[in-house]
């Protein structure tokens, strides 16, 4: 999950995907990770730049603040996180 946010989530579950002798459980939670992640990144995706560039103007002084974007996420995030390990 913490990698989704300096990552792009198909390279990670990609990369994940070529390691011999992956378990299917490690194989699920690395996608659960990278879904459960998704929120959590802005730069790693090409449609999140477009969206700050369009949406800009609405934040206050044209930017988005990490601090406040991963303030957001993250409760979202560990519940997300929880369900897939749950259910």
């Amino acid at each position: 999950t913490g990698l989704t946010a300096v990552m792009d989530n198909a390279a990670i579950t990609y990369l994940g995907s070529l390691i011999p002798g992956l378990s299917d459980s490690a194989k699920y939670l690395l996608v659960a990770g990278a879904v459960t992640g998704g929120g959590l990144t802005v730069i790693a995706n090409a449609p999140n730049p477009a969206g700050l560039a369009i949406l800009g103007n609405r934040f206050s002084g044209g930017a988005v603040s990490p601090m406040k974007l991963l303030g957001a996420a993250l409760m979202p995030s560990i519940v997300a996180g929880l369900a897939f390990l749950v259910l």
